[in-house]
């Protein structure tokens, strides 16, 4: 393809582009060159790409792609999570809505499971189609799925050799419980949110009659498993009653009054019950003072044997009322008042989660802890931004024991077997248990029920993809090769789930750091710097943003599933006026580019649309200058770098020399923000703007060779402008090399395949004199412009210029580009004179020392020109002012660096010879 469509239109060639590429086998590792590796945070395979995804994976890609051009063995390894409480909750829907009758209790554990694969190899890929419409260039052939053989092999491995290091343990601890999924869930999976509740104040008698002690509680019912009430060692009030026991309302049962300094005396009455088997504070105070754990709930957090007779079976709220309405009636509910409190509910379910006291595996933590700690302070991972090492060591020295197990069917089953007796036995296996343990044939086992949770597959994510503990799959998958990973890319949110965890099991089984550098990524928000969510209907699709959606499709899908109509026509409503036409499609290479300039280092990070409008005009403005550089080349071909024979040649080369040299050191920092504005202010400013200008008069002059080094430049330059892009925009610059690159005789079948360009390639030793006069040339051409612009002059028509004053640079300069700026700014003579205050009545403008007039007579009306002048004399004695302030101010000349304090001095010179220029000017039209 020599020849490119007239407009810009991503939907005509992106989906085509990557198919090309994948089928190409590019993605894959080469084996040659030092090797460069990413890990894919495996996303849910029940998910769908949602723009935190979007963001990540677009700066992952960049990273993937850059090192591959530079020569770099890339690896990005791809793969999904079975994502053990969604997947369950999907499948379980989706067999409800097939109306056949069929639960996942009715199906059974082998039925229901067989269900999940089939929904698996139905629908189970959509993420992943929809990451290749990004751009991804990962590694599929080498895709793994957490529950695939391999992947499975050294979960079971993983567990089995911990367990016999007596780092896996089986026991009873306080765990988040949701009682709709009756499973454990970890900390990231409960989001805590501020809602309306009560306090009540409740009067719990001393045993001996001599008073009574009042405590204030948000959860009443909880009460029944009360086993002390608990005051602060110094609190005098209470200090004689320490030792003592109150008798525990409506049970009877008498109970300690302990003390403990984890009790705040300014908070209510300064006496907190404590209730140490639904509390995770009650818990831990449970422990250091051997309390009884007493269990209230049942597992659909309905109330056990363990309360009185008249609370059984009762749903937790209903034991609310029951137990309210039986203190009130006992005189002993002293007072109920509204109370703010963080209530803790299931991101799936939305329900509350109930702090519940079950048997779970551990894994004990102490040693990871210090360890994971220790490779981090020693230098052998680093965090960027640098300031997230502080959440980490937060994490690592509050550590408490690792829950891993999950009252799920779908996932890894706990490999764990029990006889008869309730005895415990581990292994890969049921066979190498028997063998193991001497467990005869006519010796029953069972193995646990229960899954391990998704983050523990997840924690083997370096080493289970590369093959652990198979040698022959680590060899043969590149272990050796590949581990450490380069870089990992994720969210702060879990730092602790995930990352914390990577580090430490990789260092444990294989003596490795699992990757050098944890480059940690903000949260996405929306242009209001609002959380995206379903509820607050602000969710933006990223597949929406490229392939478009129509305004009646986007509300349906902000505000179908289970929504108050209230809350879905706030939504419409929201969403009629801010996306009147729907989302155009923006292409995929806008979206990249986007996501790249927002990508500071900040926490927060919100998505503006009208970037993805601006990003898109970007893309278009490459296509029009490539355009205009192929229609100038046509029939022309040329091979190596040029040997530029203007200054305009030479200033872009220099310019695109600084552009590479700042594209390597943004790309080692992980600054994709200033990397995008390196880039955009090259490829827009100085290229498609500036030198595509400069580039018309050699075309169209008469010095041959001119003409044909500038065509070689135009070629070479842009060539290599899109390979300095392409990490970012992939699409667009891979379609546009494609026509670009058979006029440069360059082998290469893809763009990803060309060197990236490093600015020793090609950074001529006299480039740099040129960027003074191209710089000076820019200054005299803008101000020509702006003066015809405000002078309405015609395009067509020619006008003269007079020079005054001004440097013999200036002089010289002006001789030397006579004919660029005729061309360039529609002149019919320059002239020089003496003195500008003996010009007729002019246009004036000023380039440092140089005096620019061009004569009024016959171009406008000198009463506007009046008004015109007036106005510019105001505008730049503003500026003058601004100066002189800034440097009147001791603070900032003290303060601020030196170079900005002479850069402000200077400005202010500039400005004042600006205003003498204008001021004589003005003079002239009286």
């Amino acid at each position: 393809m020599t020849t490119l469509p007239s407009s810009y239109d991503p939907t005509q060639f992106e989906t085509r582009l990557y198919q090309q590429w994948e089928n190409s086998g590019v993605f894959k590792p080469t084996g040659q060159g030092e090797p460069y590796t990413i890990l894919l945070p495996p996303p849910n395979v029940t998910g769908t790409l949602h723009m935190g995804h979007a963001f990540q994976h677009t700066l992952m890609d960049a990273l993937v792609r850059y090192h591959r051009m530079r020569g770099y063995d890339t690896l990005w390894q791809m793969g999904t999570d079975h994502a053990g409480i969604a997947t369950e909750m999907v499948v379980s829907r989706n067999l409800a809505a097939e109306g056949k009758g069929e639960t996942r209790d009715s199906l059974g554990r082998d039925g229901f499971i067989s269900k999940v694969w089939e929904w698996k190899q139905q629908s189970g890929d959509t993420i992943e189609r929809q990451m290749r419409r990004l751009g991804t260039s990962g590694d599929w052939t080498r895709s793994t799925f957490t529950m695939d053989p391999m992947a499975a092999e050294a979960v079971v491995e993983a567990f089995v050799k911990l367990h016999e290091q007596g780092l896996i343990y089986r026991g009873q601890r306080l765990v988040n419980w949701d009682p709709v999924l009756k499973t454990a869930i970890s900390d990231l999976e409960v989001v805590n949110e501020e809602e309306d509740g009560h306090l009540w104040s409740i009067s719990y008698p001393l045993t001996d009659g001599s008073g009574t002690l009042v405590v204030a509680t948000t959860r009443p019912e909880t009460m029944l498993g009360d086993t002390a009430v608990m005051v602060h060692p110094d609190d005098e009030r209470y200090a004689h009653l320490i030792g003592k026991t109150v008798t525990l309302p409506l049970t009877g049962r008498a109970i300690p009054v302990i003390a403990d300094a984890y009790v705040d005396r300014e908070f209510g009455t300064g006496v907190v019950k404590v209730t140490p088997a639904h509390d995770f504070n009650d818990y831990a105070v449970g422990q250091r003072h051997q309390l009884p754990m007493i269990n209230i709930f049942t597992p659909e957090a309905t109330t056990n044997d363990n309360v009185p007779e008249q609370y059984r079976g009762l749903d937790r709220y209903v034991a609310r009322k029951a137990v309210l309405a039986d203190l009130e009636t006992e005189g002993l509910l002293v007072e109920t008042k509204p109370h703010k409190l963080q209530v803790p509910r299931g991101d799936r379910t939305n329900q509350v989660i109930e702090p519940y006291l079950t048997d779970q595996w551990f894994v004990q933590m102490d040693g990871f802890a210090t360890r994971g700690l220790d490779l981090v302070e020693e230098g052998h991972i680093e965090f960027v931004p640098a300031n997230w090492v502080n959440t980490y060591r937060h994490w690592m020295e509050n550590i408490q024991d690792w829950c891993i197990s999950r009252q799920l069917w779908w996932g890894h089953r706990i490999p764990a077997w029990y006889d008869a007796q309730g005895s415990i036995y581990v292994g890969r296996n049921e066979a190498e248990v028997r063998t193991k343990h001497n467990l005869g044939s006519e010796i029953a086992l069972s193995q646990d029920n229960d899954v391990l949770e998704t983050w523990f597959s997840s924690a083997l994510w370096p080493f289970s993809t590369m093959g652990w503990p198979n040698t022959d799959l680590m060899a043969e998958r590149g272990f050796d090769r590949y581990v450490p990973s380069s870089v990992l890319v994720t969210g702060f949110d879990i730092i602790f789930f995930w990352v914390a965890r990577m580090i430490f099991m990789t260092d444990h089984f294989t003596g490795r750091v699992p990757f050098k550098d944890v480059y940690i990524t903000g949260l996405i928000r929306d242009a209001h710097g609002q959380k995206m969510s379903k509820s607050k209907g602000n969710v933006l699709d990223p597949i929406d943003i490229i392939d478009g959606i129509a305004l009646d499709d986007l509300v349906a899908k902000r505000t179908g599933g289970l929504m108050q109509p209230k809350m879905a026509e706030k939504i419409e409503k929201a969403t009629r006026k801010e996306f009147p036409e729907g989302i155009p499609a923006f292409g995929a290479d806008a979206l990249r580019f986007t996501i790249a300039a927002l990508a500071g280092h900040g926490r927060d990070i919100k998505f503006d649309m009208g970037r993805a409008e601006g990003y898109k005009n970007f893309c278009n403005k490459l296509w029009n200058a490539s355009r205009f550089v192929l229609m100038n080349t046509e029939g022309a071909s040329f091979t190596g770098v040029p040997q530029p024979k203007t200054d305009a040649e030479r200033w872009i080369l220099a310019q695109l020399a600084k552009t590479a040299a700042e594209a390597e050191q943004h790309f080692a920092s992980y600054r994709f923000d200033l990397l995008a504005q390196a880039l955009y202010e090259f490829a827009w400013n100085d290229f498609c703007d500036w030198f595509v200008e400069f580039a018309k008069p050699a075309l169209n002059g008469d010095e041959a060779s001119a003409a044909a080094s500038t065509r070689h430049t135009l070629l070479w330059v842009l060539e290599r402008l899109l390979s300095l892009l392409h990490p970012l925009v992939p699409f667009v610059t891979e379609e546009l090399w494609q026509a670009v690159a058979p006029k440069l005789g360059i082998a290469e079948g893809s763009i990803m395949l060309r060197p990236y360009p490093q600015a020793q390639d090609f950074a001529g030793a006299d480039y740099a004199a040129a960027e003074g006069d191209i710089e000076w040339l820019k200054a005299m051409v803008s101000a020509l412009r702006r003066v015809r612009s405000e002078l309405n002059v015609a395009p067509s028509k020619l006008v003269n210029l007079l020079l005054a004053d001004g440097t013999h640079a200036d002089h010289d300069r002006a001789r030397r580009f006579d004919s660029q700026l005729r061309f360039l700014t529609r002149l019919e003579r320059i002239d020089f004179i003496a003195d500008a205050k003996a010009a007729p009545a002019s246009a004036a403008a000023v380039v440092g020392e140089l005096h620019l007039l061009v004569p009024l007579e016959g171009l406008v009306d000198l009463s506007a020109e009046r008004t015109r002048l007036d106005k510019e004399l105001k505008r730049v004695e503003g500026e003058i002012a601004k100066c002189q302030n800034k440097l009147a101010s001791d603070t900032f000349v003290a303060n601020a660096p030196a170079a900005v304090v002479e850069q402000e001095r200077k400005r202010l010179v500039d400005w004042t010879t600006q205003l003498s220029g204008l001021a004589a000017q003005r003079s002239k039209l009286g």
